[in-house]
């Protein structure tokens, strides 16, 4: 497969002369098969020199098929001028996980309105499909398409390309699970010693991949106070990438704050971080015009096992969720956030109660406090597992505590994830859907098996 990045850029397009090196353009990736299939990560607006290249050397008619992590403006506001949309006979698939509530046709519509572009997305003469993508495997374009939920305050999708013995993956926008990485020191650790299951499942997405483009936002400094914003670190995607055995990291949706020199920095330490740490993981700060050739991978088999197919966008509204907390502020919160999401959620202030209420009546989705006077979150949490109607109950806690102790501790009684408090709304919103997603067992085989000790 051939890579080639056309916007860097997180949050906003900065132009100018600070960003000549590393580009102005928001979040565009282009990937080419052997066999002459295009796939487009993001349509930030590096879409648009990204459709004139198109346009100019590419056989007619186009087709495409584009990839949205999510909907938020700097990774759609290129799609109104990606030029092949606007020619009869070309053929471009969009995909992507819903909008926030709205479906991803509607999503993109809203920024094509007449009131904000004079071209809304129905005059648009090209054949346009949308199709709406879940966690799990799909056929598109003679490549296997990978899709994984990230973690943002927003419903947003990690793909994972597989095609000509090679497999690229895109992870943009994307945080930490967890403060408390590593069980271990990092020069020592593997997949496995990750302390969040959460952050596990994203290096084993990542497991033997030629390319991995990760989000790097920030450096561990700026991420202090930068928490719950949705953006990684560089010494995450380094420590994850060399974990999963990844061939070649390129770094990217670079902070509009961030000018070619600062940019440059990152790109130091990172080799310095992955250098200090012994990982052989080549490294760089993605840039407009960089080029990648990703050859066949022969070192790891790469996933072929079918993931789950997605259920549907309305199997992931109108569910039972029962919401656990002894804080009456925080139960108000849960409540109206859900509920706007169209699910009916009950309410406990204990963990007897709750276990009282799971009898009567079992929920789709358990959103559970750690630390309750008299039977906390834990406790609760172990009756639930002994039991075999709610043995595979998704467990949602939330706490306070995100030290490797309580973290590990929930793990090994089965929760399904962890949110740690403060938390937005958008932030519950889409862990919550994210949850609702993996309900279906799926098999641990479907990507390589980590071990690099």
């Amino acid at each position: 497969m051939r890579v080639r990045f056309w916007g860097t850029r997180g949050s906003i397009a900065t132009p100018g002369p600070g960003t000549v090196r590393f580009g102005g353009n928001t979040s565009c990736v282009g990937v080419t098969t052997n066999a002459g299939a295009c796939f487009i990560f993001d349509c930030g607006t590096g879409a648009r020199p990204l459709g004139a290249e198109l346009m100019a050397h590419t056989p007619k008619p186009i087709s495409a098929t584009i990839l949205l992590s999510h909907t938020h403006w700097d990774h759609i506001q290129g799609f109104p001028f990606f030029a092949p949309l606007f020619v009869p006979g070309n053929q471009i698939t969009v995909c992507g996980p819903e909008g926030s509530g709205h479906s991803l046709r509607e999503a993109l519509s809203g920024q094509m309105e007449f009131t904000y572009f004079p071209v809304e997305i129905g005059q648009l003469p090209a054949t346009i499909t949308f199709r709406e993508l879940g966690e799990g495997a799909h056929e598109i374009g003679g490549a296997r398409i990978l899709a994984q939920y990230l973690h943002h305050p927003a419903m947003t999708l990690g793909y994972r390309v597989e095609a000509d013995g090679a497999a690229v993956v895109y992870l943009c926008d994307h945080e930490p699970f967890s403060e408390t990485l590593w069980h271990d020191h990092p020069a020592f650790s593997h997949a496995e010693s990750i302390v969040h299951e959460g952050d596990r499942r994203h290096a084993r997405f990542m497991a033997g991949a030629g390319l991995v483009i990760h989000d790097a936002q920030y450096t561990p400094e700026e991420y202090l106070s930068k928490k719950n914003w949705g953006h990684s670190t560089y010494e995450y995607a380094v420590g994850l990438a060399a974990a999963a055995g990844v061939h070649q990291l390129a770094l990217t949706h670079h902070d509009p704050t961030h000018d070619d020199a600062f940019v440059e920095t990152i790109e130091k330490r990172a080799h310095g971080y992955a250098k200090q740490l012994g990982y052989a993981l080549r490294v760089c700060c993605a840039y407009e015009g960089l080029e990648l050739a990703v050859e066949a991978n022969s070192v790891r088999q790469l996933a072929s096992t079918p993931l789950a197919p997605h259920s549907g966008r309305n199997a992931l509204r109108g569910n039972h969720i029962l919401v656990v907390d002894d804080d009456p502020d925080i139960r108000t919160l849960v409540h109206k956030a859900l509920s706007q999401d169209g699910h009916i959620v009950s309410e406990a202030s204990t963990g007897q109660e709750a276990l009282e209420l799971i009898d009567a009546q079992v929920p789709d989705l358990l959103v559970l406090d750690l630390l309750m006077p008299n039977q906390g979150g834990l406790e609760v949490l172990k009756v639930l597992r002994f039991r075999p109607a709610t043995a595979t109950l998704p467990v949602l806690v939330l706490t306070a505590l995100d030290d490797e102790a309580n973290t590990r501790a929930g793990f090994d009684l089965g929760a399904t994830d962890y949110l740690t408090k403060p938390f937005s709304i958008p932030q519950l919103a889409a862990r919550v859907r994210a949850c609702l997603s993996r309900r279906e067992p799926v098999e641990t085989s479907r990507t390589p098996t980590l071990d690099l000790r």
